[in-house]
């Protein structure tokens, strides 16, 4: 089943606004967004995409029933919470994925990183992050050791195209 993953996010990222910095990119509007309001385009990207791919998929969801953006997990995926984080491809060419909180309770972490005109994406579970198998963790509070980020290289990631193989793959066998 093909999925319109530039379809989906131009979508997503015209639900979360603001002034352009990436003039004539394909993906530019991710860069008019506010930092906070990435993190929201991700998740909404990431749902959005298990939907029309028929990916089982569903938003924590806050005491009035909405999608919550500031719970221990953002979606549950086949059955798995997973926290989503995004990052627009920085000047060297890289993602910052923030605030990866690992004292929060979801059980695999997603990232999605968009570049000027492409998407790239990786999980990996909890463990493999909190041992440094996804990659090295670098505190974003001095002397802290609660918040950290995340730097990733395209190379590093996987094509938005293999998003259904990937997925369902690291759901059915790591968990």
């Amino acid at each position: 089943m093909a999925c319109n993953y530039s379809k989906i996010l131009a979508e997503a990222i015209i639900e979360n606004p603001n002034d352009s910095k990436w003039n004539g990119a394909i993906y530019g509007g991710i860069k008019t967004v506010s930092n906070t309001a990435v993190g929201r385009v991700g998740q909404t990207f990431v749902r959005k995409v298990c939907d029309e791919l028929g990916i089982d998929c569903e938003p924590a969801l806050n005491k009035n029933g909405d999608e919550a953006y500031t719970s221990p997990w953002d979606l549950k995926i086949n059955g798995i919470t997973f926290e989503v984080k995004t990052a627009s491809e920085d000047v060297n060419g890289g993602f910052q994925f923030n605030h990866i909180r690992l004292h929060r309770k979801y059980q695999a972490l997603l990232c999605v990183g968009i570049s000027p005109n492409d998407i790239v994406f990786n999980v990996w579970t909890k463990a493999e992050v909190a041992t440094g198998e996804a990659g090295a963790l670098v505190s974003m509070e001095k002397g802290g050791a609660s918040d950290f980020k995340l730097s990733k290289r395209p190379i590093n990631m996987k094509k938005i195209q293999d998003f259904k193989k990937v997925v369902e793959e690291f759901t059915n066998s790591r968990f």
